[in-house]
């Protein structure tokens, strides 16, 4: 059964059985409104009181998802990372909260590639939203605070890939399976190390920019 939230009434019901059926196995382009209204237990006509159609009700599901991966960045802020073990400790947030929000990660990570064009643009227009989030966050960084907003953006996406391919890692590995888990945990760590270890040696636009202008004066 879906997951029940009173306050929400229908429409968060419908929402709830429509992540459910997805998680099941179901796209969203193939859930038919029948077999939707048929899970909340409703007439089918019921269901155009709260959505005009299917597609929107596929929009409204991605706002709702990405509110649990901005849940994520203020989790994030809220911790203190900083030193060596702040890849761990990211990693560690990013697992706890796809274990807390599985529904919302899994339609995320199937949508983006499924079959309505509307939901998959939704998604990836978020998905570059939350990346300049996370620009903003780096920026705070001593060692970026000199960056371009262009090459920050394209460290957030680097990072924002990572955890979106690890998600789909965890909800794809069987459950309650520690060593897989752990397994995908140590790779995920590597791969974040692999990206950081090239960030003091990468001599930013904007540098690049100071540095001519710094010349031009001197001549």
């Amino acid at each position: 059964m879906p997951r029940s939230r009173p306050q929400g009434g229908t429409r968060t019901a419908l929402m709830d059985a429509a992540l459910a059926l997805v998680a099941a196995g179901h796209s969203l382009g193939a859930l038919s409104l029948r077999q939707l209204t048929r899970e909340v237990g409703i007439v089918p006509t019921a269901f155009y009181r709260h959505f005009p159609d299917m597609e929107t009700l596929g929009l409204a599901l991605v706002a709702e998802s990405m509110h649990s991966l901005r849940q994520l960045l203020r989790a994030a802020r809220r911790e203190d990372l900083s030193g060596s073990d702040v890849i761990r400790r990211s990693v560690e947030i990013l697992v706890r909260h796809v274990h807390a929000n599985r529904l919302h990660f899994g339609f995320i990570a199937r949508e983006r590639h499924g079959g309505n064009a509307a939901v998959r643009g939704a998604i990836r227009q978020e998905l570059r939203l939350f990346e300049s989030e996370l620009a903003t966050d780096l920026a705070r960084f001593p060692i970026l605070e000199r960056w371009s907003t262009e090459d920050l953006q394209m460290l957030a996406g680097l990072l924002v890939n990572a955890m979106v391919s690890t998600a789909e890692s965890i909800l794809d590995a069987p459950a309650r399976d520690s060593r897989e888990e752990a397994a995908i945990v140590a790779t995920t760590e590597k791969q974040l190390r692999l990206i950081m270890l090239g960030v003091p040696h990468w001599r930013s636009d904007a540098s690049d920019r100071k540095g001519k202008d710094t010349r031009a004066e001197g001549a």
